[in-house]
């Protein structure tokens, strides 16, 4: 079962944390363990000790490792062969091959967060091991020499924007899921149910997050109005028997509209 199959809302929580870890647990759909950036250098090892030690439900833990060719990589892919955790999120994904070679054991959710791992995003998705791709805002302008993500009020910038297009087409093609990135603005519950909304109408399985208090608001935003959920069901109903293209409530209605209804029916259940 996909971890993704439990819900839209994703947790990040620092693997140098281990107080941390069943509440983020209960609080989320399930719950990123980040061995990567938001663990110092000094408190490596000390965060996989953590992993290993910790026995939270694996079906709903994805484990983020270094970039591969870091000095950490190997040490963390080492770290979860000691743990019954299988779904890892590799950082800085840039590269097919060295996510080609990770245990098959595990499933990978590559994260193009660099100029290069965007650009790489289709050959990534289509790894077998490959099961989702997420972008990262931050990292992504970092790299190319820019200094903010985002305009003033808090929207992103064209270069994010098509960063996150260019990921959410990759996984589609490759029928795979795409992960929203993080709104790192805590107190933005506004920016954020809107980037969330935008998100599930455009295609993307579930929303990262930072905070707790944000993952109330993903999975409002993921989850249908009760009056788009009736106009759907009423569709869907008024499609069985038709032959072709009809006519629903004064619209043309064909197969990717009934699609789209179909898929809408499914998030709410």
């Amino acid at each position: 079962m996909s971890v993704l199959e439990h819900g839209p809302a994703l947790l990040f929580c620092p693997a140098d944390r281990p107080e941390r870890f069943e509440k983020a647990l209960e609080r989320a759909d399930a719950v990123i363990l980040d061995l990567e950036d938001a663990v110092a250098a000094d408190a490596k090892v000390l965060a996989r000790g953590a992993v290993i030690e910790s026995a939270l439900d694996p079906d709903r833990v994805i484990v983020r490792v270094s970039a591969p060719g870091s000095a950490a990589y190997a040490a963390d892919l080492a770290t979860l062969a000691q743990t019954d955790y299988r779904t890892i999120m590799v950082a800085k994904a840039e590269q097919a091959s060295p996510i080609a070679r990770v245990d098959p054991r595990f499933r990978v959710i590559a994260l193009c967060e660099t100029a290069k791992g965007v650009l790489a995003a289709e050959r990534l998705a289509g790894l077998a091991n490959v099961t989702a791709l997420m972008w990262g805002a931050e990292d992504l302008v970092a790299s190319i020499g820019g200094t903010s993500s985002r305009k003033r009020h808090g929207r992103y910038r064209d270069i994010a924007r098509h960063a996150r297009s260019q990921v959410l087409l990759a996984a589609g093609a490759a029928g795979i899921d795409a992960i929203d990135a993080v709104h790192l603005d805590i107190a933005d519950d506004k920016g954020l149910r809107r980037e969330a909304r935008d998100a599930a109408a455009s295609g993307f399985a579930a929303s990262a997050c930072i905070h707790p208090g944000q993952v109330g608001i993903i999975r409002a935003a993921y989850r249908p109005a009760p009056s788009d959920l009736a106009r759907a069901r009423r569709l869907v109903a008024a499609a069985e028997g038709q032959p072709g293209v009809f006519v629903h409530e004064g619209r043309m209605v064909d197969e990717p509209v009934l699609r789209h209804a179909r898929t809408l029916i499914s998030r709410a259940g």
